[in-house]
């Protein structure tokens, strides 16, 4: 399935991209997240397990349990904080 990825903040910086197009086999988050470490070693260093990542699909944000669909729209993110 065809699904659009968006890296924002550092992630952004580190990849230099903000949009992938990709074209995966991942079931879950998790799933997409390996598919894309085990891609490139771009992808490997920035999204690296252990690593404190948040993720949303369609603009929410989701466990990485969270079930993909055809044309949906991740994002990866670090975490935010505010005050």
């Amino acid at each position: 399935m065809k699904v659009t990825v968006r890296f924002f903040s550092s992630l952004r910086e580190q990849l230099g991209m903000s949009v992938y197009v990709h074209e995966s086999n991942a079931a879950t988050l998790a799933d997409l997240r390996d598919e894309l470490i085990n891609s490139d070693t771009a992808f490997a260093q920035a999204l690296a397990n252990g690593k404190a990542i948040r993720m949303a699909i369609n603009h929410e944000v989701c466990e990485e349990t969270a079930l993909l669909s055809q044309g949906c729209e991740i994002a990866f993110f670090p975490p935010v904080t505010g005050g």
